[in-house]
């Protein structure tokens, strides 16, 4: 009963902060778009902290309310909701739902576990590794639920050669949050690996449509040595905090997980097609735009077209996925690599999170209220850049704590194009930073989804998951600065 009242004292506080707003408050007194669309993106972010509402939900309020405010018009608005960004996640995951069928994703994991050993912080590496891996090319959710089966799996095997009930629990502990956390971190690398990574790529384009700085491997270029670093970072604090002396695995074969792959036999006919598929894929995305070096330009495929601009990065995941499902597989007579009942379990609260968030970001732009934020930010002109990318991090990390990396980055980039227009930065010195700070939940569970599934099995404390977490918030916002000042600016 608390539950349920607490839930509609927020899901009353949304439109009820928003009408206060509406009623007390003139932002500009010559254009009132400018305090509407500041309401409309307070009730969605009320909404968005609390979950009042599923965040799919919440996703459809600029459809509804932006041509009822008079902001901008139906079809205007349902045309962020259909971006090609959005067909470049959903191609993404279909290769991921194949991936999962055909078992590669195990294939992947036991291999590297085979090479890294059998004693506690080799078992954590191996899995890490893992989830980093894959996740630089598929979502930390996707990558998450696909490796859990197998992890669980690990922990399980493992138990009955763990001394005592709280080194178990430690030993578990660290797995599933090396798991979770990995995951995030892998998809700080590549553009596709997050869907913040995905929206902040299309928010740039369009508001930055005659700059040609940015691109796959440019992204790339800082995403994997700041990421890597992030990883190892993590994998000495899940380390010292869960297993430094007190964790012991005994009487495990060093050979165990070398005969568990053996067991898996040879790579079979579905599998290799899925693993062709996959790294031709992530070749397609790192050829398709020129790549600049010093005394040479590399061509990209993407000219090989008429006009190169029309093909983008969501061209080569619907390729992908459209061969996933020609493809015959010999094990399922009659039946192709990926079936439409595979496809059924896509993720369609998030393609409604990524159209709102474009929804939303044109509404800050066509209503004004982009400008009046730039007018507002006008006081930290004058502080040293490190300052303000350190700021920038700090607060779309505390943000991502309570709301979902995607709702964090769509609320943060509107307002760093903003202030890179009156403060006459480089638009990439302010969106990046805020950008790999939308991934930084690492302290609540409900910060993303990988931390969600990991805590559900109610072998992570609480206490814990807060303190280790608060302290890789910490090293991801200054690695992130140091990064991003030493490469951007």
């Amino acid at each position: 009963m608390k539950h349920f009242i607490s839930k509609y004292v927020f899901i009353i506080l949304g439109p009820l902060a928003a009408g206060l707003i509406w009623l007390f408050t003139d932002l500009d007194s010559t254009n009132p778009r400018v305090t509407l669309m500041a309401g409309l993106a307070i009730w969605m972010s009320v909404w968005w902290f609390t979950e009042a509402v599923h965040l799919a939900v919440t996703a459809l309020i600029p459809f509804l309310l932006m041509p009822i405010l008079g902001i901008a018009d139906t079809k205007s608005v349902a045309q962020q909701y259909t971006d090609s960004i959005i067909f470049l996640f959903i191609g993404g995951f279909m290769l991921a739902f194949a991936i999962e069928k055909w078992h590669l994703h195990k294939r992947i994991a036991i291999r590297i576990l085979s090479v890294v050993g059998t004693k506690p912080h080799h078992i954590l590496l191996g899995v890490m590794l893992s989830a980093y891996i894959i996740s630089n090319w598929i979502s930390n959710t996707a990558t998450t639920m696909m490796l859990f089966g197998a992890v669980m799996a690990l922990i399980n095997e493992t138990d009955e050669f763990i001394l005592g009930e709280k080194s178990k629990g430690r030993f578990a502990a660290a797995i599933l949050l090396g798991l979770a956390f990995a995951a995030t971190i892998g998809g700080m690398a590549t553009p596709v690996g997050t869907p913040p990574n995905m929206y902040f790529f299309k928010a740039y384009k369009e508001a930055f449509p005659n700059l040609n700085d940015l691109n796959f491997l440019k992204w790339a270029s800082i995403g994997f040595p700041l990421s890597g670093l992030f990883l190892f970072s993590t994998f000495l604090v899940l380390r010292f905090y869960y297993l430094q002396k007190k964790v012991t695995i005994t009487q495990l074969d060093k050979h165990h997980f070398k005969n568990t792959y053996t067991r898996l036999g040879k790579w079979t006919y579905e599998e290799k097609w899925i693993a062709l598929i996959f790294i031709s894929c992530m070749l397609l995305w790192f050829t398709r735009s020129d790549i600049v070096f010093e005394s040479f330009t590399f061509k990209g495929w993407n000219h090989l077209f008429a006009n190169p601009k029309l093909v983008d990065d969501a061209s080569v995941a619907i390729l992908a996925a459209l061969l996933l499902f020609l493809i015959p597989s010999k094990q399922h007579q009659g039946e192709a690599l990926l079936e439409w009942d595979d496809a059924k379990k896509i993720r369609y609260d998030i393609i409604l999170m990524f159209g709102s968030g474009f929804a939303l970001a044109y509404g800050f732009d066509v209503s004004g209220l982009s400008d009046w934020l730039a007018q507002c930010l006008k006081s930290l002109k004058g502080i040293h850049i490190i300052f303000i990318i350190s700021g920038i991090c700090l607060i779309v990390t505390i943000i991502s704590e309570f709301a979902s990396n995607i709702a964090s980055i769509q609320l943060a980039i509107p307002v760093m194009i903003a202030l890179q227009k009156d403060l006459n930065l480089p638009p990439l010195l302010l969106m990046i930073p805020a950008t790999f700070a939308a991934s930084l939940g690492f302290m609540l569970p409900v910060a993303t989804a990988a931390n969600t599934i990991v805590f559900g099995t109610k072998r992570i404390d609480m206490k814990d998951m807060f303190k280790v977490g608060l302290i890789l918030d910490v090293i991801g916002i200054v690695l992130i600065t140091i990064f991003c000042y030493l490469y951007l600016s």
